[in-house]
């Protein structure tokens, strides 16, 4: 496996060809504003960026778990908590999030926070134009929406919240998921490459056992969140 490194805010990230990470993983970090006395699980975290990211902001929470199922990302994501000397406070959990068994080498229901930036597209879409590993990234061929829902509702205490990115097209399922697994929507935001182009993405908030009620928060634009973490716009 042929890595590199990657500066991360004064920590290092070891990516590969086939798993790296993009600006959507960015902004859902930058959504989902963990507390300091909060355990959080990010599931299909690949290289592990997510994690990496709210312990580079500041804003780390107390414990971090993350969950992948490819050996290759899941090595990454361990050497990159070894060569920071985070073992005490990020965990890489090598699972199958559709396997309970697996699963639970984390404790049910003990999770404060559950983040997930998942395969967007059904099979059949385009995936063999990719290397098998960016195929599963990016397709649901190890895992689907429903299968990510009811991991995260299983994952959460009662009043975790989920935060999750998709695209808009399947908005309507997301919803529909999180309502059926007890997780209630309670934010939605999209985010967009300008401000007068249509949103690529959709991040939402979800609460388990909250109430119904929904708040569209004002866009988020990637030249801005760019901005102001990178200093540039693209």
């Amino acid at each position: 496996m042929e890595t590199e490194k990657f500066d991360l805010f004064g920590l290092t990230l070891n990516v590969s060809t086939d798993h790296r990470f993009g600006t959507d993983a960015i902004l859902l970090a930058r959504f989902a504003k963990p507390s300091k006395k909060d355990i959080v699980c990010d599931l299909c975290t690949g290289c592990g960026i997510i994690p990496m990211l709210f312990e580079a902001w500041g804003n780390c929470p107390k414990k971090s778990y993350g969950v992948e199922i490819q050996e290759e990302a899941a090595e990454l994501f361990r050497k990159t908590v070894e060569e920071n000397n985070l073992g005490e406070k990020i965990f890489p959990v090598k699972a199958d999030l559709t396997v309970k068994e697996e699963l639970l080498q984390i404790p049910r229901e003990s999770v404060d926070m559950v983040t997930v930036n998942p395969p967007y597209f059904k099979t059949g879409a385009g995936e063999e134009r990719l290397s098998p590993a960016q195929a599963a990234a990016r397709h649901e061929i190890l895992c689907n929406l429903e299968q990510v829902i009811k991991a995260a509702a299983m994952l959460l205490k009662y009043g975790g919240s989920l935060k999750i990115c998709h695209i808009p097209e399947r908005l309507t399922d997301l919803l529909c998921l999180m309502r059926q697994y007890g997780i209630e929507p309670k934010i939605i935001r999209f985010a967009h490459n300008k401000p007068e182009g249509k949103p690529y993405l959709v991040l939402v908030s979800g609460r388990k056992g909250g109430k119904s009620g929904v708040v569209v928060e004002e866009p988020m634009i990637v030249g801005d969140v760019n901005k102001e973490l990178f200093g540039q716009e693209n």
